[in-house]
């Protein structure tokens, strides 16, 4: 790794930590060929080249009436109706001249023909059909025209979604050569932790960071291994770190990484491997951390459940992202005008949470949740997404704002 940035003794910008961590982010796992239904969130492993043309031939974009455009005059006229194609027909007879048939939408357009008109414009009468003038091309999808056969169809660090698992299949490709998921040891720190649903004592509170962060992950394609809790004892928190690290590709705890003297997790790290980064310029969430165990990369969200959540999604997914061989990792925020006024400037930017209300005319501005504790989910249950309000800066209403959706961050 680099020097280390614990060594600066001040907060770290944002963009300045996740830099660093893309760049100390692991070669992605090994590559394995599986079948395309399985492939959604995986990222592919190797260019993907199209083995054929796509569409294979020319084809109606529409229900109606393929011909040729001289044929009708430009005030309209009337052909003669030759005979119907529908999808996945065969093989058809050649159009003749003064002569349209019956087609329906994708169906191969007939040798011969060189436009489709569609059906609501034209008025069939016997053995004619009236059609209205035309041009050479209208309606119809040419052969070649959204992919030719050798081109790439895909690139490799492509997240794969429902519209690339489309397109390969309309490809025929029946598999795809992806990277393994990554494996990641998922910890908690804290003796005050309890699992949901036993009887908590006093000072105890129950582990909503589990369950969230596990939930994000299985979002992001990770392989999930959970480790449970940790104790607040040095010793303990070596044996866990040493036993996970030897099972897993990466790990991932939340608590331990603040300043208080029980705060043990960030002394075990460095005993058994290395603390290289540490306290973002970031709120909430200052007490990120990041560095190795054993060779293995190690990142410590802090412990307050709202104070995790918006570190992994601002910071661990892209390195996550990254770490499974995806090419593009940083979200892009939305300027829209804000709904409300921040005027105490901060050394820290901040994500607050927030949610999109409709203005008159349609376009969005955004609200902030009254609540924006580190502890508090139920702000984030409430929100759309993140307002970004940077460091140092006072936000008026309908100055414009970086917006974060949540639909974007935890995919």
């Amino acid at each position: 790794m680099s020097a280390s940035l614990c060594d600066s003794g001040s907060l770290i910008p944002v963009d300045q930590a996740i830099r660093h961590l893309l760049q100390q982010a692991p070669p992605p796992p090994a590559q394995q060929t599986i079948p395309l239904a399985q492939a959604l969130g995986r990222v592919l492993a190797a260019d993907v080249r199209a083995p054929r043309d796509l569409p294979a031939w020319d084809n109606s974009a529409m229900d109606g009436f393929a011909l040729r455009a001289a044929d009708v005059p430009a005030a309209g006229g009337s052909l003669i109706l030759a005979g119907r194609i529908a999808a996945g027909q065969g093989a058809t007879p050649p159009l003749l001249a003064g002569q349209a048939v019956r087609i329906f939408t994708g169906a191969p357009l007939p040798a011969g023909a060189d436009a489709v008109v569609p059906q609501e414009l034209c008025r069939v009468d016997g053995d004619r059909v009236w059609l209205p003038a035309t041009r050479r091309g209208d309606h119809v999808r040419k052969a070649g025209e959204e992919v030719r056969e050798g081109d790439r169809l895909l690139e490799r660090g492509t997240r794969l979604r429902a519209q690339e698992l489309g397109l390969l299949a309309a490809a025929g490709m029946a598999s795809v050569e992806v990277y393994r998921p990554l494996r990641v040891c998922l910890l908690s720190s804290g003796d005050e932790l309890r699992a949901p649903g036993e009887t908590l004592m006093p000072g105890q509170i129950y582990n909503a960071n589990r369950h969230c962060l596990s939930a994000l992950l299985q979002g992001w394609g990770v392989e999930v291994q959970d480790y449970g809790v940790m104790a607040d004892d040095l010793a303990a928190s070596r044996h866990a770190l040493s036993l996970a690290v030897s099972e897993c590709d990466l790990l991932l705890t939340s608590g331990g990484v603040s300043v208080g003297e029980e705060d043990h997790l960030k002394h075990a790290i460095a005993s058994v491997g290395r603390v290289d980064l540490w306290r973002l310029a970031i709120q909430p969430g200052k007490p990120l951390a990041f560095g190795d165990v054993a060779g293995k990369p190690w990142i410590g969200v802090p412990g307050n459940p709202a104070a995790a959540l918006i570190t992994a999604l601002v910071v661990v997914r892209p390195f996550l992202l990254r770490a499974q061989g995806a090419r593009d990792v940083i979200p892009r925020p939305v300027a829209l005008p804000a709904g409300f006024e921040w005027l105490q400037p901060n050394r820290r930017r901040q994500y607050l949470r927030a949610r999109l209300v409709s203005q008159e005319g349609g376009q969005p501005r955004v609200e902030l949740h009254p609540q924006q504790g580190s502890a508090m989910l139920a702000p984030a249950c409430w929100a759309d997404g993140l307002a970004i309000v940077e460091r140092d800066r006072q936000v008026h209403q309908h100055d414009n704002i970086g917006f974060l959706s949540f639909a974007d961050l935890m995919q």
